[in-house]
């Protein structure tokens, strides 16, 4: 649906985009991540029409951006962080406004407004002047201003930004919903609202691909083995050399229980990706006569990647 080859992006003589290449299939939600001053921006202006490239090719539903501009816009729904808006007008009187600037046929105007405004939670403030609405009312109508036309694709950019905790909630449900039926590019710094929404992963720095991934695969990383975490009430040392005694267990450490029982115990460890060592760790601690507290695996968090790979680079 979406198709970057070799985008290349100078400002005067700084190069904000080197040669970047990927793609965003029909359906996808796909979270854009990268550090401040890594592209991003830059890379959804030339995606939307707003910018030239200095080099490259990118076509949205298979329209070139620089020949079939105007057929690359009619399909994108594009929502930027600091949303442009009219402060003067009424919510619904600029929501009308903006489906008549995206040719959305005059039969189903009212009904494309109503079904926005009630879709992004603006029901009560239908006929309030923009001007006065709070930043985060002005971050859904933005949002409702992306999806006015139906496009085939929404690009949003940080799109919960000034929302509070539910209405925060709320956003990141309407977009996974919305998945359903377009395909949606994300930007955010919320790296937990991505583990939530997103299918895949695309991160830049520096203005190139840094990592683009399936979610899963970025956690793993390619790694061959995968850390617990253990709690258990019983004699540590006893504990320990039953562990150490479990085939496939590697690297056993002690660490700090979660619970401040007396008598209870914690310990880290690591077996091989798919393995059954742990399932005979646990047996082997009930088969002690102990109490088996807690057990779970430590996966890497996205904000533990997103770190690795931004430091690396």
């Amino acid at each position: 649906m979406i198709s970057v080859s070799n985008l290349t992006k100078y400002y005067a003589d700084n190069l904000a985009l080197d040669r970047l290449s990927f793609e965003v299939e029909a359906g996808e939600i796909v979270g854009f991540l990268g550090p401040n001053g890594a592209g991003k921006s830059t890379t959804m202006k030339i995606i939307t029409c707003f910018l030239p490239p200095s080099a490259g090719r990118v076509t949205v539903a298979g329209y070139d951006i620089i020949e079939e501009p105007m057929q690359v816009r009619r399909r994108i729904g594009y929502m930027p962080e600091n949303v442009p808006l009219y402060g003067e007008m009424r919510v619904h009187e600029y929501l009308s406004f903006r489906a008549e600037i995206k040719d959305v046929k005059r039969s189903q105007r009212k009904k494309r407004v109503d079904e926005v405004i009630e879709r992004c939670w603006l029901e009560g403030v239908r006929k309030q002047t923009i001007a006065t609405l709070s930043k985060g009312y002005r971050q859904r109508v933005g949002l409702a201003d992306a999806l006015v036309a139906d496009p085939d694709i929404l690009i949003l950019d940080e799109p919960t930004i000034g929302l509070d905790p539910n209405q925060v909630r709320q956003v990141r449900s309407l977009i996974h919903q919305l998945g359903r039926d377009h395909t949606v590019l994300l930007c955010t710094h919320i790296l937990p609202e991505v583990e939530m929404i997103c299918d895949r992963v695309v991160i830049i720095n520096n203005g190139r691909i840094a990592a683009e991934d399936s979610l899963e695969g970025l956690r793993s990383g390619g790694r061959e083995h995968v850390e617990y975490y253990v709690e258990v009430k019983g004699p540590p040392e006893k504990v320990e050399e039953a562990l150490l005694g479990v085939e496939g267990v590697q690297d056993l450490r002690r660490q700090r229980a979660h619970e401040t029982d007396e008598g209870v115990v914690a310990f880290v460890f690591k077996a091989a990706r798919g393995s059954t060592s742990p399932e005979a760790a646990a047996s082997t601690i009930v088969a002690g006569g102990w109490g088996l507290r807690e057990m779970k695996r430590k996966e890497r968090t996205l904000e533990d990647v997103f770190v690795e790979i931004v430091s690396k680079e």
